[in-house]
């Protein structure tokens, strides 16, 4: 069977990674780190455009790669509409609410406009994206926020997530469509989904504001205390925010958003640590257990995934406090590329059809 070539893009702040699969096969993998001196002159995310499509194309002539051999180009989804699962061919209204940034401006919204334009310059190529942050499959029931004024919206790692919900699958000879799971990203940021036969129902808002804290957000604040620290005038708005994704978390603690040196400190006695970290494993454990209501407690496997589920000691922790309400799979660290490229050869082999974005 001939290899299908296909190359992936994932935009993030301050790098960009790019692949090329031949099928299954890693052939190509570069994460190009740009200095804060070269993203800085641009005022807004949209204007790095020109410069990262650029960069792309010289690394991909450097490592004498053939563009016209590249049949798909499949990237990191951007901050689009929320739309459910799939893969997506980018069109005019794709690009669109990319340029704009519709839900936000984010560097992932760099990617689907960057592969629409390589797609262009190659014979037959397209260009899509795969799982954006913005997946969308939440009962309505799941929406509700507790007043009229407010909405749970979902915001996730709907990428690395959905792809360990089907690597779980394959490995254990089921479908992903069939499990009901409850799958774990620790990351910068953490986010746990109820994934009911193939459809995530309810998850944490992992961007700004929902669930346990992480290495650098604060998750679920106490209301009142929040609404208060923001009339004190103590703090601009942009101070909060950053207070709530950036500073939070074992930024806040521990002054640093490192989860690896935090493991470091707590191996080395560092008692705060110990307890910062305990914290945060206790509060993954609780989202887990409420997951776990939403699935009716029938949960077929807890998938835990993510940098952070290199930490024997922070997965065993939750291990002992979840492993009664269903069996739990670890999967460390998480391979965008290949959930990317995944996603793309089953385009290309007719095992899933592209969706349309509108």
């Amino acid at each position: 069977m001939d290899k299908k070539i296909i190359l992936t893009i994932n935009p993030g702040s301050t790098s960009t990674k790019i692949a090329v699969y031949h099928s299954n096969d890693l052939a190509f993998l570069k994460n190009i780190k740009h200095a804060a001196e070269d993203i800085d002159r641009f005022e807004k995310i949209p204007d790095q455009y020109e410069y990262r499509k650029n960069i792309i194309i010289k690394e991909l002539e450097e490592a004498r790669i053939d563009l016209n051999s590249i049949q798909i180009i499949v990237s990191r989804g951007g901050l689009i509409k929320p739309i459910p699962s799939g893969v997506y061919e980018v069109n005019e209204q794709m690009k669109e609410d990319l340029r704009v940034g519709i839900l936000g401006q984010h560097a992932s919204n760099l990617g689907g406009l960057i592969a629409d334009e390589l797609a262009r310059l190659i014979p037959g190529a397209k260009a899509y994206i795969a799982d954006p942050v913005v997946v969308d499959e939440l009962d309505d029931v799941a929406r509700i926020a507790g007043h009229p004024e407010f909405k749970r919206v979902s915001v996730f790692h709907a990428l690395n997530q959905k792809s360990i919900g089907r690597m779980h699958a394959l490995a254990t000879g089921t479908k992903y469509e069939e499990l009901n799971l409850i799958v774990v990203h620790l990351g910068g940021g953490i986010s746990i989904g109820a994934h009911k036969k193939g459809r995530v129902i309810d998850v944490n808002q992992a961007l700004d504001g929902e669930g346990p804290f992480s290495p650098e957000r604060s998750g679920t604040l106490p209301a009142g205390d929040l609404v208060r620290l923001c009339f004190n005038g103590k703090r601009t708005e942009k101070e909060i925010l950053k207070m709530i994704t950036g500073k939070g978390g074992f930024v806040a603690y521990l002054g640093t958003n490192n989860a690896y040196e935090i493991e470091q400190r707590v191996n080395a006695g560092d008692e705060k640590a110990k307890l910062i970290e305990e914290a945060m494993a206790y509060q993954v454990s609780k989202e887990i257990g409420a997951m776990s209501v939403v699935l009716n407690c029938d949960v077929d496997a807890i998938l835990i995934t993510g940098g952070i589920a290199y930490n024997k000691n922070f997965v065993n922790y939750i291990k002992q406090k979840v492993e009664k309400i269903a069996p739990v799979g670890v999967y460390p660290g998480e391979d965008e590329m290949r959930a990317l490229a995944m996603n793309g050869l089953m385009v290309l082999e007719g095992e899933i059809q592209p969706m349309v974005y509108e």
